[in-house]
């Protein structure tokens, strides 16, 4: 991690059988600090012998008030898609979209997590169609999140299709750095990815990645303050 652009590269070799997936592949998420304040995730999978659906997604959570400092309702977020993805009781999207108009789906304009979620039975954890309006470096603005408390502020770049929203729904007191316990909401991911269950669903954009193609997905973290 040193010079003026440094990074890391994690690699992993994902035999045929694993999980249940066809085919060998070669996987590398490489992490790079473009500025003091940006930083940039590049992900590329190459399946070697057999064709094989391949979505990578960044699970982070975030907390923009601090890891320690309790929920992340009060935070606000804008989510640049207006559709979601509809799922059935089992939380596995049936091949239907809906817009979020109308709904508490609606993140179109920055809005306090907390106003709506307890509208969303068991909170949010859903995956939202991106419109791709602004774009930076090829890729397209996905979401902002904003801490009132601290003023801090993540904007959110990438060339996926989706990103799922979820609210951290089943911390539920997890011991973390310092002795700190996540609870229920203490942190926040929005996960850009390909549409969940799109192997089983004709109208969703394919994730099947044949034998020598590259997959490819790329984010950008960008954080500033208010």
């Amino acid at each position: 991690m040193k010079g003026e652009n440094p990074s890391i590269t994690f690699k992993y070799y994902s035999k045929d059988g694993e999980e249940g997936f066809p085919g060998d592949v070669s996987v590398t998420a490489r992490y790079s600090i473009l500025a003091s304040t940006t930083l940039k995730l590049e992900m590329e999978a190459i399946p070697l012998n057999k064709a094989t659906p391949i979505s990578l997604a960044q699970h982070t959570y975030w907390n923009l008030a601090g890891h320690n400092s309790g929920d992340v309702l009060s935070h606000t977020v804008q989510i640049l898609g207006s559709q979601i993805t509809l799922v059935d009781e089992t939380s596995i999207p049936t091949g239907e979209m809906m817009p979020v108009s109308g709904s508490p789906f609606n993140f179109l304009t920055e809005t306090t997590i907390g106003s709506r979620i307890a509208q969303v039975p068991g909170g949010y954890d859903h995956n939202f169609v991106i419109d791709c309006g602004e774009v930076k470096s090829g890729l397209c603005h996905v979401a902002k999140v904003t801490d009132p408390s601290s003023s801090r502020v993540l904007d959110i770049w990438a060339d996926a299709p989706g990103v799922q929203f979820y609210t951290g729904n089943f911390l539920n007191g997890i011991v973390g750095k310092g002795g700190a316990v996540y609870g229920k909401h203490a942190g926040l991911c929005l996960e850009t990815q390909g549409f969940p269950n799109a192997v089983n669903q004709p109208n969703f954009p394919s994730v099947v990645v044949q034998p020598g193609e590259k997959y490819s997905h790329t984010m950008l973290f960008e954080f500033s303050t208010k």
